[in-house]
């Protein structure tokens, strides 16, 4: 048995397979990071909570700018590029702002007041899960409390996603271009 971290092999065991089953993906396929996850059944079924549901009190383009700078932050180019290939387009990114997802330029020019204001907030979060009184006024001005939370909830769901992709040495999807692996952090 091996103890190196790597998307489980098929054929997988039953349980694993109904649950895999379940996750979002393509004709059969299973991103690599759900095959990583089912290493462990329990991590598998409880892992990271799944806050890309409809339900979600932030739009798309939000929830995005904070995923995308997260797992910039902590140089996962697997789950930035998984994102980058399937939401950028429908979040509306130009592709300056796309990479400076990955700089972490917030320069007004790029980016609206709230969505920049967004960027360094995130970044105080990944460098000490805290914020300098003036970013946290900012925070707390911008964003209502279901938001603040949800932010904050997508900050350590991916700050645990980018850890595993990292450990397992996730390669990019197949899916995610040239244009994006050139581009993704690292």
């Amino acid at each position: 048995m091996s103890s190196s971290l790597s998307p489980l092999a098929e054929p997988w065991p039953d349980d694993i397979a109904a649950i895999l089953a379940r996750l979002p993906g393509t004709d059969g396929y299973v991103l690599s990071l759900f095959r990583t996850f089912a290493q462990s059944k329990r991590f598998l079924q409880k892992g990271v909570a799944n806050l890309l549901d409809r339900e979600s009190p932030l739009p798309l383009r939000v929830r995005e700018i904070v995923i995308l700078r997260v797992t910039a932050h902590f140089g996962c180019a697997y789950e930035w590029g998984v994102h980058a290939a399937i939401f950028a387009r429908a979040a509306g990114f130009t592709e300056a702002q796309l990479a400076a997802t990955v700089t972490g330029d917030a320069e007004a020019a790029l980016w609206p007041p709230q969505e920049a204001r967004l960027i360094v907030a995130v970044d105080g979060f990944c460098r000490g899960g805290a914020l300098d009184e003036g970013t946290r006024t900012a925070f707390e001005a911008d964003w209502t409390l279901a938001q603040q939370l949800e932010i904050l909830a997508l900050c350590g769901a991916y700050h645990t996603v980018s850890c595993v992709a990292n450990i397992a040495r996730l390669p990019h999807e197949d899916f995610v271009g040239e244009d994006i692996r050139a581009m993704a952090p690292g």
